[in-house]
């Protein structure tokens, strides 16, 4: 029987997925998995059966990656599963900022005493006049799941479409449109686009990525929108490129203090994924990326340990171990196996950045005097036996 607690409510579409070998728990310590949304891990202490943490959405920093890594325990979220309700939200962002609905809309409410007002807005509207999206460029820069389905759906509103992205995987290649156009870099797109859309994580290389000097190089009266991370912007240069015109809006699902009260700013609460389509795909990606780490051993979807799609154990049990990203590991692992007879049916090791998961699939069930010999060995993290004989 595995335990899982859930931080947060989390979707029943998601949690029905649980199978008889699962239940709820409230005691985080007897957790060996959590679901989490928003609740901030961060403060918390967990225990020593904690196996795996599973963020229903895309976002990890409500999670201390390292720390758990350290202490073998895998982290994943939910990548493209919230992907569709943002790109509506984007669409929206980009036909709000084309065509001043929010100035119209206010105009109505400022009026709606007035008894002749489908007369007098006929005067009024020409002071909300836009324009049309259709013809203009689009640039989309990062090519991931919801950058993918921006870019389609501006060519689909009739748009020249241009993206940019060094990274762009098979997956979302096959899935891009083939009349978007590839550039080779951002500056490409800040040059040559009416509306730019930025769709890439927050790292240190993408920190005030849109600043005065990118924007120094953009057409006037650009549209940008920004549905990944507040922090990708640098507020104090947008909004000198708002005041002088530089900028035409700046669509944002991600507003803090000052973005909230510059002019120019179209600003939504962080709406992207706040769907009940969007919370249930997340919920039940997640539901599904514990069960297979949990029954199989499989990683997918990690943020701090290497993806391992090892597919189902056809042997007697399979050890999977996590552990530091270091020379002979290997070595040591089959040595201790081979020391007390058992022979390796399939060995699998994947690593990313620091730490590496091991996958090995043996025809006997060590006994725990090997399995102690493995925890010891330098490097290792956690150390996991799942018996397939019951």
């Amino acid at each position: 029987m595995f335990h899982i607690k859930c931080l947060n409510p989390i979707s029943e579409f998601g949690m029905k997925e649980l199978t008889e070998k699962y239940r709820q728990v409230e005691d985080l310590g007897e957790a060996q998995a959590v679901l989490v949304r928003s609740a901030s891990m961060h403060e918390i202490t967990v225990s020593e059966k904690l196996l795996a943490v599973a963020r229903a959405g895309a976002g990890v920093n409500n999670i201390p990656l390292e720390e758990f890594a350290k202490k073998g325990i895998v982290v994943f979220n939910t990548p493209g599963a919230n992907a569709n309700g943002v790109k509506e939200l984007v669409v929206a962002g980009l036909m709000l900022a084309s065509r001043d609905l929010v100035g119209g809309m206010r105009w109505i409410s400022q009026n709606r005493d007035d008894e002749n007002i489908n007369k007098t807005m006929e005067k009024a509207k020409k002071a909300f006049a836009g324009k049309e999206a259709k013809g203009k460029k689009l640039g989309v820069i990062g090519l991931g799941a919801i950058g993918v389905l921006v870019a389609n759906a501006g060519q689909a509103l009739g748009m020249e479409v241009y993206g940019c992205d060094p990274f762009l995987s098979v997956e979302h290649a096959l899935e891009l449109s083939r009349n978007v156009s590839l550039v080779d870099s951002n500056e490409d797109i800040f040059r040559q686009c009416d509306y730019i859309s930025v769709h890439v994580p927050l790292l240190e290389d993408t920190k005030g990525m849109i600043n005065k000097d990118t924007m120094e190089i953009m057409k006037d009266g650009v549209i940008i929108l920004n549905f990944a991370r507040d922090l990708l912007v640098n507020d104090e240069d947008m909004e000198q490129a708002l005041s002088s015109g530089k900028v035409a809006k700046y669509v944002t699902d991600f507003p803090n203090s000052k973005t909230a009260n510059m002019d120019g700013v179209i600003a939504f609460p962080h709406l992207g994924a706040s769907t009940e389509e969007s919370e249930d795909n997340c919920a039940k990606m997640a539901v599904k990326e514990i069960m297979d780490y949990l029954e199989y051993g499989i990683i997918k979807n990690s943020v701090n340990y290497p993806n391992c799609d090892v597919g189902f154990c056809n042997s007697v049990c399979r050890i999977t171990i996590c552990h530091l990203n270091i020379p002979n590991m290997l070595s040591q692992f089959t040595a201790a196996l081979s020391e007390c007879g058992i022979n390796i049916d399939n060995l699998v090791n994947k690593s990313k950045g620091e730490f590496a998961y091991t996958v090995i699939d043996t025809g006997v069930i060590p006994s725990d005097s090997t399995l102690e010999k493995i925890k010891k060995i330098e490097g290792v993290r956690k150390v996991r036996i799942l018996n397939y004989t019951n």
